[in-house]
């Protein structure tokens, strides 16, 4: 993982990533100065080291001297382009506007000083610094798209007209022979304020926009037949629950990988890391769907089968708790109050997959990174109502008026089947935690509250079955804060 951090753990802000000649290139801003833009490598898109800067604020007068934004790097007729937003100064950085950067080797870049950047809005379709009632201009985060040959810029604005607090909308502008032409929004829901680092891509017969929203710090997505046409939403339109923000796609051969970051503990001013990338799929009904990234099987180092776990505890010592732990399968139960039924995790990093069965109406669920007193983490699955949530859940010796820590990390949902069975995949990875349902992503999240040495189930008053289980070691992640001797060299050769 990495979170880019120095003297603040919250450095890292939006990103973008490519891939070129089998080396992952992260580009980032710093948080809270916006004052340069970051550059980090990668062999397997997981672990990351930095290298030479790739843009800073312009000198005082230019029109980027005060903040860099979200921007977009892609690769045109084998050299490099970035799309950037850049904030001045003499505006006190309310007004946002779309600069332009070209690279021969993503190392050094050098800002293009084109007549027609910076691009910025005007008042045909979106709010401009003279029409503008939040006081503060949105036209920033581009995105650069080709279309029948054709260059479009999607972006992060306003629409003009609209309630002030719901005027957000995936702008566009169309690039033909370095002539910018202002287009009709490609997306307004009506419904947000802004609609973040949006990007398109197009998956079996679909165009997909996603965005990132701030009311609720979640990601959601809109679909359509059509690159123009009128975009729609299914039922559920969250693509990536809560914590995650800042979402952008990138092409790794046959699949489509989705990196954001993720702001721990549920606050924009504590940590943010980038986790690890997802990949993106359709349903049969063409709705998106999450699935693990492909190179964590690659990574695997041992695989134990169910009977090699060891010696399944009961940390509780409930009464009422049984279980019957066979070769090729367990069967847990507490009539009455809750049961942990753990054994010690192999290694600190591992996959854990298994295929659960519910008996009974009672509560059920796993436990990861759990101690002998039962402080852990404990994801439960209401299998009633289709409901997902982890918890950080255990005792807290700093306050004795609340001894107790309790905290409700993330949700999601799932449909369960009738048999009541379905196979589960448990990633932890350092401090990553992301949790599968019949093969799609239903949590994501970093935490750090608890390390404890168990894995495993708990019951309060259900019957709930493991087979076909096995736990898969993976390597500890690499420490992301490299030495300076490896960094430097890294800088002095670029990645091409």
């Amino acid at each position: 993982m990495y979170s880019g951090s120095g003297f603040s753990d919250w450095e890292i802000g939006d990103i973008t990533v490519i891939i070129h000649k089998g080396v992952y290139h992260l580009f980032h801003l710093i948080i809270p100065n916006h004052d340069y833009i970051a550059h980090a490598v990668s062999h397997d898109g997981i672990s990351w080291k930095r290298v030479k800067n790739a843009l800073f604020v312009g000198n005082p007068g230019e029109w980027d001297d005060d903040m860099l934004w979200t921007m977009d790097v892609v690769e045109v007729n084998g050299k490099f382009e970035m799309y950037y937003t850049g904030l001045q100064r003499r505006d006190r950085g309310v007004i946002s506007r779309i600069g332009f950067a070209q690279s021969d080797d993503l190392i050094d870049w050098k800002k293009n000083k084109k007549d027609i950047y910076p691009i910025a809005p005007k008042g045909i379709y979106y709010e401009t610094e003279h029409n503008n009632p939040r006081k503060w201009l949105s036209f920033r985060d581009p995105y650069r798209f080709e279309y029948n040959n054709d260059v479009y810029l999607l972006l992060c604005a306003r629409s003009i007209t609209g309630p002030v607090s719901r005027r957000g909308c995936v702008g566009m502008v169309k690039i033909t022979n370095d002539v910018v032409e202002l287009m009709p929004p490609l997306l307004y829901p009506m419904v947000y304020d802004d609609i973040e680092c949006p990007c398109i891509f197009f998956l079996k017969g679909r165009f997909y926009i996603i965005g990132s929203i701030r009311e609720d710090i979640k990601i959601r997505y809109w679909f359509c037949s059509e690159f123009l046409g009128e975009y729609h939403s299914f039922h559920a339109d969250v693509l990536l629950p809560r914590g995650n923000y800042a979402a952008r796609i990138v092409k790794d051969g046959d699949h489509i990988l989705l990196y954001n970051f993720f702001y721990a503990y549920g606050r924009i001013d504590a940590l943010r890391v980038l986790p690890p990338p997802k990949e993106l799929d359709t349903d049969g009904t063409g709705r998106l769907v999450l699935k693990s990234y492909y190179r964590w099987d690659r990574q695997v180092t041992k695989i134990l089968d169910q009977h090699e776990f060891g010696e399944v505890k009961q940390l509780l010592s409930n009464p009422s708790a049984t279980s019957a732990i066979e070769v090729d399968k367990w069967t847990c139960s507490s009539r009455s109050g809750y049961e942990i039924f753990a054994f010690k995790k192999p290694s600190t990093s591992f996959i854990w997959e298994g295929v659960l069965t519910v008996e009974g109406m009672g509560k059920l669920g796993l436990v990861s990174d759990i101690d002998e007193e039962g402080n852990g983490y404990f994801i439960s699955f209401d299998v009633q109502n289709g409901l997902l949530q982890i918890r950080a859940w255990g005792f807290n010796p700093l306050d004795v008026r609340q001894n107790f820590i309790f905290n409700e990390l993330q949700m999601g949902v799932f449909k369960m089947n009738e048999k009541n069975t379905f196979n589960f995949r448990l990633i932890h990875y350092g401090n990553y935690i992301e949790l599968s349902i019949d093969g799609e992503v239903k949590l994501t999240l970093m935490d750090y509250a608890f390390s404890g040495d168990g894995i495993g189930l708990y019951s309060a008053s259900s019957v709930i079955s493991l087979q076909k289980s096995i736990v898969k070691i993976l390597p500890e992640p690499i420490e992301e804060y490299a030495s300076h001797e490896e960094t430097h060299k890294l800088n002095d050769q670029p990645f091409v």
